[in-house]
């Protein structure tokens, strides 16, 4: 895992409240679990709404907490007064997504002044342990000036 430092020493704080006002990771149920320098996890339990037909998690659910997992890490690097915003990814459903929870941890491979390569995992929860079912790797753009903070 590559080691990187914060620019910013309230990283922590700032991704916390930003990923609290993220109404769809709240609509689904996901928590900010743990954020370090270059990496966030993020979890969900499951739940049958949020699942397909066959009662797999739906891909749509995987890829957005794969997403937001992504984005978060990429955030945890960039300085006070920006905010983060996904350019693109690419998300490789490997194995049904069936467990009682789903872990998306997202890691920074490359920090840039302005685009950040991130590749996440998310993994299923099941009684013999944890089922790597996606992979995604995304591109996420720094945007100056353009903080996403609201004052508390």
């Amino acid at each position: 895992m590559p080691n990187f430092t914060a620019q910013d020493p309230d990283y922590a704080h700032r991704v916390r409240t930003s990923f609290g006002r993220q109404t769809f990771m709240a609509h689904i149920g996901a928590e900010c679990i743990r954020v370090e320098p270059g990496f966030c996890e993020l979890a969900l339990d499951y739940r049958a709404d949020l699942c397909q037909q066959d009662g797999y998690l739906h891909g749509g659910v995987t890829g957005a907490l794969a997403d937001s997992a992504a984005g978060y890490a990429a955030y945890t690097l960039m300085p006070a007064g920006c905010s983060v915003l996904t350019v693109e990814y690419k998300l490789n459903l490997i194995s049904p997504a069936t467990g009682s929870r789903f872990l998306a941890r997202g890691q920074v491979e490359r920090a840039g002044r302005t685009i950040t390569v991130v590749l996440a995992r998310v993994v299923a929860i099941q009684a013999e342990g944890e089922k790597e079912i996606a992979l995604m790797q995304a591109t996420m753009m720094c945007l100056p000036k353009s903080s996403d903070l609201v004052p508390d």
